[in-house]
């Protein structure tokens, strides 16, 4: 095998195929990418975890077709420590591997391809076609919601729900929920899928700002196609819980409050709650909402007052400070809205305006008052 490449253009598809790459992996071999060559000039590289595979092409000047397995990360710092320039590599005898560059010539040893894992194929799935702005921010808006206990499977991913015209995400860890829902969907499907964290993470990283992208799934993998790129991850083989059972129907209670000013106060008065439960507490009356928490191990309390549009029953309720920050995050709103019913259920997080075709809803748990 020998080609011809920018050094510059090669490193970009390597380190988006590199970042599946893991450290000390059980296979060695999936320490190296996968290179193969077509007459054509097509350049394939692939790279895996075996749970998750990231396929990516580019054209080369093509000298000799042929395959090898390179390690990544010799030839990734080599790349990288070159200035934008025509290199050539070429694959000798016993995999050895050459690197030619205008300072200088580079030796590494590559490997054979016949212990590489095989990648995924697709084969009787499902597919529609998203646009990849939008699950951008589906991923943004959820994934922080996963939970990191592994004894709750299901729940330490991102479940996919596609109902014909409309696609939902869900994530929870018992504490908080974010449903993002997605309507005028163009689909035939009705089907539902959890999604790894871990993957989520690499598409966050992966995707283009424009264009759109195919999703194809059937039932033990995932396949994302975008540009000269795919994505392909291993699901999460578990039941997800029933969300809606735990979603208040009746919250006439509301709070309309300006956003950022809500999420600074917040950040004050967390400074003084409880460092085991990040309690915060909401007093929620007509035109005026007072935040106060309280540490009594060590004599800390803070109480702030923040003007409000409140409409219902005056309520007090608990809140873990952290999670409330980290929702708040998510609202690109001036404003957001709190609706409640009782204190020992669940509020409801909304932005004060929906995007046209989307809503997302935020579900956050109280912390019963311990002062």
């Amino acid at each position: 095998m020998k080609f011809e490449v920018s050094s510059q253009e090669l490193v970009k598809k390597l380190q988006v195929a590199g970042s599946v790459i893991v450290a000390n992996p059980v296979l060695p071999v999936t320490e190296d990418f996968l290179f193969n060559l077509e007459k054509s000039g097509k350049l394939t590289i692939t790279a895996t975890n075996v749970d998750t595979t990231i396929i990516t092409s580019i054209m080369v000047t093509v000298i000799e077709a042929g395959s090898i397995a390179i390690p990544s990360k010799i030839l990734l710092e080599t790349l990288k420590a070159l200035p934008e320039q025509p290199i050539t590599i070429s694959v000798g005898d016993n995999n050895g591997i050459d690197i030619q560059s205008s300072y200088g010539k580079y030796h590494l040893s590559g490997d054979g391809i016949e212990d590489f894992p095989a990648a995924p194929v697709e084969e009787n799935v499902e597919s529609l076609t998203f646009d990849c702005k939008k699950l951008a921010s589906a991923i943004s808006r959820t994934m922080f919601a996963t939970s990191s206990d592994e004894l709750r499977l299901a729940m330490t991913g991102v479940l996919m729900q596609i109902d014909f015209n409309k696609l939902i995400f869900v994530a929870t860890d018992a504490h908080k929920l974010v449903k993002y829902s997605f309507f005028g969907i163009s689909s035939e499907i009705t089907e539902s899928i959890i999604l790894p964290k871990k993957v989520l993470s690499l598409l966050k990283i992966a995707l283009p700002e424009d264009g759109s992208l195919t999703i194809s799934f059937n039932r033990k993998n995932a396949f994302f196609n975008f540009g000269e790129t795919s994505i392909i991850t291993r699901l999460i083989d578990a039941k997800y819980p029933d969300y809606n059972a735990v979603i208040p129907v009746d919250n006439p209670n509301e709070l309309i409050i300006d956003k950022k000013d809500f999420q600074n106060s917040l950040r004050r008065i967390s400074i003084y709650a409880s460092k085991s439960t990040n309690q915060i507490i909401l007093n929620m009356g007509e035109n005026a909402l007072t935040l106060s928490a309280q540490d009594l191990d060590f004599s800390n309390e803070a109480t702030e007052q923040l003007p409000c549009r409140y409409n219902g029953e005056l309520m007090s309720m608990g809140f873990n400070s952290k999670i409330f920050i980290e929702m708040l995050g998510n609202i690109d709103t001036e404003e957001a809205i709190l609706n409640t019913s009782i204190p020992s259920r669940a509020g409801i997080l909304v932005p004060a305006e929906q995007e046209k075709n989307e809503h997302l809803m935020m579900l956050v748990m109280p912390v019963l008052s311990t002062y």
